[in-house]
């Protein structure tokens, strides 16, 4: 049987967005176990709302769909806040700590390129 396939799934930086909650998630699975409901939490949480908005916003006008991409990336950024936690904590070495960041950032330019090229079909 054929997959049902989205338009959102074909998307790159909804398709970089899942590897980083993979990613997110084996991170996180290292955590000191009183973290469950703490970092690890909000840091997985963080993660998959940069998927959500990308996909939720996409099937919406324009200017929603920039306003989602917005939202995910306030979630890029607190990734980077909560990987850098974990990182002085000593929960995440320095080379996963600088592996996240670089995932962030590519998933930061992509979505700001998008927010971009939506802007410019407006004017």
């Amino acid at each position: 049987m054929e997959e049902v396939k989205f338009n959102f799934e074909d998307l790159k930086v909804y398709q970089k967005a899942l590897d980083f909650i993979d990613y997110a998630y084996s991170l996180t699975a290292k955590f000191p176990k009183e973290e469950l409901y703490g970092l690890s939490s909000q840091f997985n949480r963080a993660a998959v709302s940069i998927a959500l908005n990308t996909s939720e916003g996409s099937g919406d006008t324009d200017a929603q769909f920039h306003r989602f991409l917005q939202a995910a990336a306030d979630s890029v950024r607190e990734c980077v806040t909560c990987s850098t936690i974990a990182f002085r904590r000593k929960f995440i070495s320095p080379e996963e700590n600088n592996k996240a960041r670089l995932m962030l950032l590519e998933i930061l330019k992509m979505t700001s390129s998008l927010q971009r090229y939506l802007k410019s079909k407006r004017n």
